[in-house]
């Protein structure tokens, strides 16, 4: 584009410099022939010149019309669905209600006591006083209604050990013991804008302790000391495969271990992925992706790890063990050839029971599945107009810029070429019929240009 303004820019000086006088100093003999070397090498080609960079320049800002027609017909689509997911949004939450109101409970807990164990979790972690996960959990527990809607916890999903639920103590410790503390207390965000929220640093590349999650926990008496893990979710690698058929909790469907006779391993329970309940809201649609936390989070963190009832039924299953494995005794198995010997250490950090509903109408679910795509749509529609603005914004814009070189360029042309076709007149040169057809048209331009300013 440089390139074509510097070329204009030569071909205009070229015309504005030509001296109307050198005609007159030529003999009178000579002048004809003169005249039309100019006519041929001069202001002919430099005519075709303006008529076709005319023509270049209309045709960009019909390019750039088109394309602003193109972004403002999506814009205006993509609005009309997001208000019809609005409305099926409304209407399904509105059955939700209904179940809720209803006079005769349709949802019962048999077990209250998942209360007091997801409480127990979090003041655990509220005890690690020195932690990213403590400060977050005062913040959410003690100070919701100040830092709802701060930014750098907005984009917060919550803290590992309190996205699952298992459905025994024993099992709960077995597997917070098995991740470990560090893991345990890991801070977990939505996307890398949301990690990078969470500190930012000095020009010499150390933390500013006076921002992000440090600047917090100093204005609650809380400073966070050392390296704090964090986990990006989209980011991680998801589960690809098919899930378990009409199961609600959305299980993967991954493979059971097999013996070389094809036999299940005596003592094998399941694979710790799936041994972990989460909450509907966080099945699916969590990412950006659509993808839930048992095939980003729960997947990167478990993978294969396989559960068995003891550790002699571990053992004897070695040779199908891939990823890990642990028993309900207490058994562990990191890694292929990796063991760990000694006794079980409790942590104090672990997940907290799971709690069974029941009486629970059939469709509910389905609906609070539709609901969360619905809005994870929304989300995605609303991205989506957002950069088609920005792509209509800077189409205009570019169109805008092509309009004021368009003006400009007719401007300096029509003053240059009124000049050299006084001076030809003045000998009796004729312009060729086609050549001031083209001059015509190209200057009939100008009042089309004035009518888009106005």
């Amino acid at each position: 584009m440089f390139q074509f303004n510097h070329q204009l820019s030569i071909q205009t000086n070229a015309l504005s410099i030509q001296d109307p006088s050198a005609v007159n100093h030529v003999p009178q003999s000579d002048s004809p022939i003169m005249a039309r070397h100019e006519v041929q090498n001069g202001a002919p080609f430099q005519a075709q010149t303006v008529v076709y960079n005319s023509k270049k320049f209309e045709d960009d800002l019909k390019m750039f019309g088109l394309k602003i027609k193109k972004h403002e017909d999506n814009i205006r689509i993509l609005k009309t669905q997001r208000n019809k997911l609005d409305d099926s949004i409304l209407d399904l939450q509105v059955n939700l209600g209904k179940y809720h109101s209803s006079s005769s409970p349709m949802i019962k807990d048999e077990d209250h006591s998942h209360v007091d164990s997801e409480e127990e979790t979090v003041e655990n972690i509220i005890k690690q006083e020195k932690s990213a996960a403590g400060i977050l959990c005062v913040l959410k527990t003690r100070h919701a209604n100040q830092t709802s809607h701060l930014p750098l916890t907005k984009d917060v999903l919550g803290i590992v050990a309190t996205l699952g639920k298992v459905d025994d103590d024993n099992l709960s410790r077995l597997l917070s013991e098995y991740l470990g503390i560090e893991t345990m207390l890991a801070v977990v965000c939505k996307t890398y804008n949301g990690v990078k929220a969470l500190e930012t640093y000095e020009q010499d590349g150390s933390v500013n302790k006076s921002s992000g999650i440090h600047g917090l926990g100093t204005s609650i008496g809380r400073h966070l000391d050392g390296r704090f893990p964090v986990i990006c979710l989209e980011n991680l690698r998801p589960y690809v495969g098919e899930f378990v058929a009409d199961d609600p909790q959305m299980r993967l469907d991954l493979l059971k271990p097999r013996l070389p006779s094809g036999e299940s391993p005596p003592g094998f329970i399941g694979l710790a992925v799936n041994m972990i309940n989460i909450d509907n809201a966080n099945l699916f649609c969590v990412t950006a992706d659509g993808h839930g936390l048992r095939e980003t989070l729960f997947y990167n963190l478990f993978s294969g790890l396989q559960v068995y009832r003891t550790r002699a039924d571990m053992l004897q299953a070695l040779p199908c063990i891939r990823n890990g494995a642990v028993s309900l005794d207490g058994g562990m198995v990191k890694t292929n050839g990796l063991f760990c010997l000694g006794n079980r250490v409790d942590i104090d950090v672990k997940f907290p029971k799971s709690y069974v509903r029941s009486n629970l109408p059939l469709n509910y679910v389905e609906t609070e599945k539709r609901i969360k795509e619905m809005k994870w749509e929304k989300e995605r529609t609303t991205g989506d107009m957002e950069r088609e603005q920005g792509l209509l914004d800077y189409t205009k814009q570019c169109f805008e810029i092509k309009k004021q070189e368009l003006l400009k360029f007719l401007a300096e042309s029509s003053s240059s070429y009124a000049t050299q076709v006084i001076s030809l007149s003045i000998y009796g040169l004729a312009l060729s019929n086609i050549l001031l057809m083209e001059l015509v048209s190209t200057f009939q331009i100008l009042p089309m240009v004035a009518e888009w300013n106005m």
